[in-house]
C-alpha cells in the first residue's frame, strides 16, 4: 500500500497533467468567463471584416482614454509612463501602446495577432447579368474550402470611395429585415459529375457568384434589365454608380450573429474567430492594465495574415517599426536609428494566434499526444510551419519556460501543442516576421474547431483564460 502511494506521489511530481478548465475555476471565476463571453460575441458581431475591426478597436480605445499618436505629435503632447496611445494604420490595422516605467530601448511586451479572417471578395468588376439572374464575381481570400460556402446566407461587407472623395460604409444582410445573397449549388439529383470529382474540383472559384437580384427594371427597350434594377436600388440607396463598385472593397462572410454552441452554452460558433478571437483577448488584456507597467504593453492588430502578411497593412509593413520609432522621439532626448532596433530587439512577444483543437471527429490528423484541445487553456505552438518546420518561427526553450512561469504564477490554465501531424500540412503566423528583428517569439493563442470554415468553434473558457495569459504577460 505504501508502495502504491508513494508512486502516485511521484506520478503526480514528475509528469504533467493537463487540467478541464470547467473543473478547476470556482463559481465566480465562470461567472467572469461567461461575462467574458458576451462581450467577446458583441466585438465579433461589430466586427466582421479588418475595417470594421480596427474601427472597433479604435472607438474602444477612445472610450478607455487611449491618444491617437498622431494629436501628440501634432500638439507636441508629452509622453510618460502611464500613457495611453493608439496608432491607426489606414484603417485596416492598429497598434495600442501603455507606456512603461522602463525605457521602451529596453524592450517591449507585446502580443500580436491579425482581424482580417477568411472570405470571399468581389471581383474589381463585379456585377453581371446570366439567363435573367444579377450576380457578383467573386475573388475568395484566405485559405477555404470553396463546397463551404455555398448554399448559405451571405452577407455583404464593404466601402466605396465615390468620385467626389465621399467614403460610402454598406453593410447588407446583417439585419434580420435585411436580405441576403446566396451563391447556390448543385442538386443531388444532377450532380453525378459533380459528385465524383475531388473535393477541391467540385466547387470552383470562378464558380463563387453570388446572386443579388432577379427583378428586371420596367423598360422593354433596355438590355440587362435585372443588372440595372440592381444598380438602380443601388444608387437609391447608397448613391452609388457601376463605376463606384468598379473602385470599392467588398467582402463577403457568413450573415448573422455570433451563438452559444451546446445545452450549457460553453462554446461560440462565429465567424472569424481566427484570429479575432486573441485581438478581442489582448485588447481587453490591454483595457485592464490598472497600474503602469514596467516594461510598455503593445496590442498589435495586423491585416493580410491570411494571405501572406504583404501590403501596407500587413506585418511585412514598416508600419509598426514606424511608430516605435516616433515613440522613441517622444521618449528620448534625442533620437537615433540603432534605438529604435535596440527596443525591438529587446522585445518579447507572444505572437497572438489560434491553434488547431483536437477533434474527435477527425482523429487521424492530428497526433493526440501532442494537440491542444477544447477546455484546456491557452495554447502555446513552439513552432508551426509545414512539414520540416519550414517557414515557421521556432521559439526557443528558455523563452518558452519563461512564459510557462509567467502563466503558473498567475493562475493560467494552459497547454502546449502542434499543429497536426508532421506531414499532414501546417500553417503558419506572423511569428516569423516579428522574430526577424531579434524579439523572443511564440505563438500562443486559443484552440479552434473547424478552422477557416465560414462558422468556427472555440470555447468559453479558453477564451477567458488566453485573455488571462496575455493580462499576466503585459504585466510581468
Amino acid at each position: 500500500m505504501t508502495e502504491k502511494l508513494e508512486g502516485k506521489k511521484l506520478q503526480e511530481k514528475l509528469t504533467r497533467k493537463w487540467h478541464n478548465i470547467w473543473e478547476k475555476v470556482d463559481k465566480d471565476e465562470k461567472e467572469k468567463i461567461f461575462q467574458l463571453a458576451e462581450e467577446y460575441k458583441e466585438f465579433l458581431d461589430k466586427g466582421k471584416t479588418e475595417r470594421e475591426s480596427a474601427a472597433e478597436i479604435i472607438r474602444i480605445a477612445k472610450e478607455n482614454g487611449y491618444i491617437s499618436i498622431d494629436e501628440i505629435v501634432e500638439k507636441k503632447i508629452d509622453v510618460k509612463p502611464g500613457m495611453k496611445i493608439y496608432a491607426n494604420n489606414k484603417d485596416k490595422a492598429v497598434a495600442m501602446f501603455v507606456i512603461g516605467k522602463e525605457s521602451i530601448q529596453k524592450g517591449m511586451h507585446i502580443v500580436g495577432s491579425h482581424i482580417d479572417a477568411p472570405r470571399i471578395d468581389l471581383k474589381p468588376f463585379p456585377l453581371y447579368e446570366d439567363s435573367e439572374i444579377a450576380l457578383l464575381k467573386t475573388h475568395y481570400y484566405g485559405g477555404i474550402k470553396k463546397y463551404q460556402w455555398v448554399s448559405l446566407p451571405l452577407a455583404l461587407h464593404g466601402v466605396i470611395i465615390k468620385k467626389n472623395g465621399e467614403k460610402v460604409n454598406v453593410v447588407i444582410g446583417e439585419d434580420e429585415k435585411d436580405p441576403v445573397l446566396f451563391i447556390t449549388d448543385l442538386l443531388p439529383h444532377l450532380a453525378k459529375d459533380q459528385m465524383t470529382k475531388k473535393m477541391t474540383e467540385g466547387i470552383t472559384g470562378e464558380g463563387l457568384n453570388a446572386i443579388i437580384g432577379s427583378i428586371p427594371y420596367d423598360d422593354e427597350e433596355i438590355k440587362e434589365k435585372i443588372k440595372l434594377n440592381v444598380l438602380k436600388l443601388l444608387n437609391d440607396k447608397y448613391g452609388i454608380t457601376e463605376d463606384d463598385l468598379t473602385t470599392a472593397e467588398f467582402e463577403l462572410v457568413p450573415a448573422g450573429k455570433a451563438r452559444d454552441v451546446g445545452m450549457d452554452r460553453s462554446l461560440i460558433s462565429a465567424h472569424g474567430h481566427d484570429d479575432r478571437v486573441c485581438a478581442f483577448t489582448s485588447l481587453k488584456a490591454m483595457l485592464d492594465i490598472e497600474e503602469t507597467p514596467n516594461k510598455t504593453a503593445v496590442a498589435l492588430f495586423v491585416d493580410k495574415e491570411e494571405v501572406g502578411s504583404y501590403g501596407n497593412t500587413g506585418m511585412h509593413s514598416k508600419f509598426f517599426e514606424n511608430i516605435v520609432s516616433e515613440l522613441i522621439e517622444l521618449t528620448e532626448e534625442s533620437y537615433s536609428e540603432i534605438k529604435t532596433k535596440r527596443a525591438l530587439s529587446n522585445s518579447k512577444v507572444l505572437s497572438g494566434d489560434v491553434s488547431a483543437a483536437f477533434d474527435p471527429n477527425y482523429p487521424s490528423v492530428s497526433d493526440k499526444q501532442n494537440s491542444p484541445f477544447i477546455n484546456k487553456g491557452i495554447t502555446l505552438v513552439k513552432y508551426t510551419g509545414v512539414k520540416g518546420k519550414a517557414g515557421s518561427n521556432d521559439a526557443n526553450a528558455e523563452y518558452i519556460s519563461e512564459i510557462r512561469r509567467i502563466f503558473d504564477e498567475n493562475d493560467v490554465i494552459w497547454q502546449i501543442g502542434e499543429l497536426g501531424k508532421v506531414d499532414q500540412g501546417g500553417g503558419g503566423t506572423i511569428a516569423y516576421i516579428l522574430a526577424n528583428y531579434g524579439m523572443e517569439v511564440v505563438d500562443c493563442g486559443v484552440p479552434v474547431l473547424s478552422m477557416h470554415a465560414p462558422y468556427e468553434l472555440v470555447s468559453k473558457a479558453d477564451v477567458y483564460m488566453t485573455y488571462k495569459g496575455y493580462r499576466a504577460f503585459y504585466i510581468a
